[in-house]
This record gives structure tokens, C-alpha cells and sequence, in this order.
């Protein structure tokens, strides 16, 4: 798709609903009027000069709507569009800002890890910050590591291999989880690639998706910059994070109308971590020294990993672990959305749109459940308390690399 031509698919919605019927946001409020009025219905309106109002913040751009769309109409993509430019009539919040700023918010709080970690696990203190921050005081918020994982990236020693991936980790990774990261490289290294970590930061999704455009696109351009001399030298970059991964791989021109080089190359040479290992099996180059894993994993396949286009890749590797009981979920959506189901007059939507996701992660009676994106695995964990993991943490164990 061109730049430029998300506002031009809405000349042809038929107004089937098949959108209405499919979106999980309007089924759990009446605050948002569903996909279909919100977005092509509404833009013609808003093409006249029509002011765009609030009930688009109230979808979540999970990207359902977009998928389903018979007539290929870019439903969310211009619900984002059109949320951007009511940001731009009014002040966008302090809250969205902050929230939108994972990297800023990830570097001041690993510097207080322990503090804030005892302040954001406090009840009462959670209470008293809702009216002021604007985040509910339930809203499941991740711990800070305390180290990033670049810091780990850069004192570990690489592999010698004759082939190479350059990983882009995301804000996720480096500062709240760096252990998926230590995973994601053990499992390339032992499938015999050398695994550059380039300093990055965020790749301005977030910013996208709270409205700010002209930062986002600020974001977006400088990660480019920094893995485009991989992409021009046909290494593969490989994105542990579904929804930073979709940025990279087509959101940015679509939703931020990027007209950039690097931003295209890098897209092109842009891969999901459990997308770029089963192409590896399908070649017959992924190691398959599994040994057996006797748990019971309910799998959901977030929405932004759907949005890829590449069915469920995670699924095709789980089963090639002996013993693993793997229970695919038909769930729609867990509710959080990135920042969405955080905020203080949204957690209770989000929390409605997962009860379904939630219930059958705990009929299933698991081990662990998991999950391809980092905000959905907290968002699970919160609503199930069951442990959420990467698929690719599943592998890892399965190849002994995790004694």
C-alpha cells in the first residue's frame, strides 16, 4: 500500500458491518459506536470539515476490524488517522504523553528500580496516584528490571557464525524484561547465527497510538536509521515484539504516512521472531533437538501478531516439542491494547473485552500460557494470575539451554 492512500480504501466500505459485528471495544461500551461509524462512515464527514469526536479514542486499534474487512478497507489505520488529528485541535493529556514514552519513563525508572517498583506495587500509594497520573490502580504495570538489556547485550560475548540477525528488542525487552532477551539470542545462537544487538530506541507506536504523529515519525526515522545498514546488507532484523515489529514492518507508512528509504528498507527486511524460526524449519535449518516439556499452554495470538499476516507461526513451532500440550484460544482480544486498558477511564473496557480470553486460559487448567506481545502477556497474567511467557521462552527450555 502507497503512502497516503489508508483515507482512499474507505470509498469502498458497502457497509456490511461484518466490522460492527467483529470488534470486541464496541461490544464492551457504548462509548465507542464501533468501527464502522467511527471510521470510513465518519471520515466522510470529517473530509468535510467536520471535527472529529472523542469516541474515536475509544478504539483501541487492535486492527480486528481492518482484518476482517471483506473490501479491504483500512478501518483502523484511518480510526488512528482520524484520532491524531482531534489530538491536534486539543492538548493531548500529560498521561498519554508520559505513557507514550516507554523508553524515557524505562530509563528514569531503572535508575529507582527498587523504589518505584515498591511504589507501583503499592496499593494505597496506586490509589492515591489515579486521580493525579490518570492510570488505574489495577492496571497491570510492569515491574523495572533494574539492568537493561542492552547493558547485557553489550558485555556478552558473540557467537562465531557464519550467519547474522540483528535483533530489535524494543522498549519491552530492554527495560522489563531483559531476560526474554537473554532468550531470544540463546535460541538464535543455537540455531548458528551471530546476533547483533544495535543501540535503538523506541520505535514510536505508543506516540502513534495516543494521537502524537509528528513525534512517532521523529521515533520511527531514527530506529530506521540505525537498522537500515543491516536491511541494505540483506541481514534480517528480527522483532521479538509484535506490535514494534508491525510498526516497522508497514504501520509507519501506512498510519504515519513515512515517505523515508529507510524507513521502507527496513520494513522489507523486517521479521516476527516466531515468523523468522519457523521459516528456518520450513527450510530445514532450525535445530530440532527438543527434548520433552510435560506442560499443559494455552497459546493466544495477540492481535497486532495477526495484523503481520502470517497466521500463527508460534503454534507450527510449540508443536514440535515432545510432550508439550498446546491449547490454541479463540479469544479475540485481552483488552490492553498497548497503553489503552492502563488508562484510568479505559481499564474497566479492557478488562471486559478480556473476560473471555481469561476464562479460557483458566478452563484449560495450565502450567503457563503464552504469548507473543509483552503488553498482552501482563495483561493475561493480571487477569488470569497465570504466568504469561514468550513462545520463544518455551523453545529455549525445550532445547536445555535454560539449566
Amino acid at each position: 500500500m502507497t503512502v497516503g492512500s489508508v483515507r482512499e480504501t474507505l470509498d469502498h466500505c458497502v457497509k456490511c458491518t461484518i466490522c460492527e459485528t467483529a470488534c470486541p471495544f464496541s461490544k464492551a461500551t457504548p462509548l465507542f459506536p464501533g468501527p464502522k461509524f467511527v471510521g470510513p462512515q465518519a471520515e466522510r464527514f470529517r473530509l468535510a470539515g467536520q471535527s472529529a469526536d472523542a469516541s474515536v479514542d475509544y478504539c483501541s486499534g487492535c486492527g480486528i476490524c481492518t482484518q476482517v474487512c471483506p473490501q479491504d478497507v483500512k478501518i483502523a489505520e484511518i480510526n488512528a488517522q482520524a484520532r491524531a488529528r482531534m489530538w491536534e485541535e486539543r492538548r493531548i493529556p500529560f498521561r498519554n504523553q508520559a505513557l507514550a514514552r516507554p523508553s524515557v519513563t524505562g530509563r528514569l525508572g531503572n535508575r529507582v528500580a527498587t523504589f518505584a517498583n515498591l511504589a507501583l506495587g503499592s496499593r494505597t500509594v496506586r490509589r492515591l496516584l489515579e486521580p493525579t497520573l490518570g492510570i488505574h490502580r489495577d492496571a497491570p504495570l510492569p515491574s523495572f528490571a533494574g539492568g537493561t538489556f542492552q547493558r547485557w547485550a553489550r558485555r556478552h560475548p558473540q557467537a562465531i557464525a557464519s550467519r547474522t540477525v540483528a535483533y530489535f528488542h524494543g522498549c519491552g525487552t530492554n527495560y522489563y524484561e531483559p531476560g526474554v532477551g537473554r532468550v531470544v539470542v540463546g535460541v538464535l545462537e543455537h540455531n548458528g547465527f551471530r546476533v547483533d544487538v544495535p543501540r535503538q530506541d523506541c520505535c514510536g507506536l505508543p506516540l502513534q497510538s495516543n494521537g502524537n504523529f509528528d513525534a512517532a515519525r521523529k521515533y520511527v526515522r531514527r530506529l530506521a536509521h540505525s537498522l537500515a545498514p543491516y536491511a541494505r546488507a540483506g541481514v534480517p532484523i528480527v522483532a521479538n515484539s509484535t506490535s514494534c515489529g508491525l510498526m516497522l514492518k508497514r504501520e509507519a507508512r501506512e498510519i504515519l504516512e513515512v515517505e523515508d528509504e529507510e524507513v521502507r528498507v527496513v520494513g522489507e527486511h523486517t521479521y516476527d521472531l516466531c515468523e523468522f524460526l519457523l521459516d528456518l524449519h520450513d527450510r530445514g535449518e532450525l535445530r530440532a533437538d527438543f527434548e520433552p516439556l510435560e506442560l499443559t499452554v494455552p497459546y493466544h495470538a495477540p492481535c497486532q501478531q495477526r495484523g503481520h499476516g502470517i497466521g500463527k507461526p508460534a503454534l507450527d513451532l510449540l508443536a514440535l516439542v515432545p510432550g508439550l500440550r498446546v491449547v490454541e484460544l479463540d479469544a479475540d482480544c485481552c483488552g490492553i491494547a498497548g497503553t489503552y486498558g492502563l488508562k484510568r477511564e479505559k481499564y474497566e473496557i479492557a478488562m471486559r473485552v478480556g473476560e473471555d480470553l481469561f476464562r479460557q486460559v483458566k478452563q484449560a487448567d495450565p502450567d503457563v500460557t503464552a504469548c507473543d506481545s509483552e503488553t498482552c502477556r501482563w495483561q493475561i497474567a493480571h487477569g488470569t494470575g497465570v504466568s504469561a511467557v514468550h513462545p520463544v521462552e518455551l523453545l529455549h527450555r525445550a532445547y536445555g539451554l535454560s539449566r
